[in-house]
């Protein structure tokens, strides 16, 4: 089946997931330059949420151009996606107005970006299945390093946060800078092929 239908409805719940979050930012109380101070770890926390959803579109795109068509199994994974990524704006509420050194709220976060990587692979291997271990995505796919370092760094992230939150927030941090620029080995394999 076409793969139509499947971007669209993607991008528009990534859409809503951004709109939820700026809507979870409240202006300040006062009028002055402290209280935009205390809102400060909201704010923060909105832009690291906003960087890491935006990460995800924009891989989530590459991804789906590299494939011809999907399946019922692909639709599922997605929207196995689409919950976890649904789940970014609770979390990254939870974590900004606790701020980022108390340990339940940073623990939390980092589990729902666990499960946001975890759902994402499941995505890209269940295209893989779709499309062949030899399709284009497979090939720019490869290993992937990047995707497996970024879940090992989650995953000893989390119970960092009972030594100190902040160590683990800066570990969130380092898997977005890793992934801020999107993945160009889908880029450059679209392009050997059309050459």
């Amino acid at each position: 089946m076409g793969k139509g239908r499947l971007e669209a409805f993607s991008d528009g719940v990534i859409a809503i997931i951004i709109t939820i979050m700026v809507l979870e930012m409240h202006a300040p109380a006062g009028h002055d330059l402290q209280s935009l101070i205390a809102i400060g770890p909201v704010f923060g926390q909105y832009v690291i949420s906003f960087v890491y959803v935006g990460i995800y579109w924009s891989n989530h795109h590459h991804m789906l151009h590299a494939v011809k068509s999907i399946n019922g199994a692909v639709l599922w994974a997605n929207l196995h996606l689409l919950f976890w990524l649904s789940m970014v704006p609770f979390a990254s509420a939870w974590m900004g107005e606790n701020h980022t050194h108390n340990t339940w709220p940073v623990a939390f976060y980092g589990f729902v970006l666990l499960m946001n990587s975890i759902a994402y692979f499941i995505l890209a291997q269940t295209l893989v299945r779709h499309e062949g271990k030899h399709s284009a995505l497979a090939e720019a796919l490869g290993k992937d390093k990047k995707g497996k370092i970024s879940t090992l760094i989650y995953i000893c992230a989390i119970p960092l946060c009972w030594v100190n939150p902040l160590i683990s927030f800066g570990l969130y941090i380092l898997v977005a800078l890793i992934w801020l620029v999107p993945d160009k080995r889908i880029e450059q394999k679209i392009l050997h092929e059309h050459k």
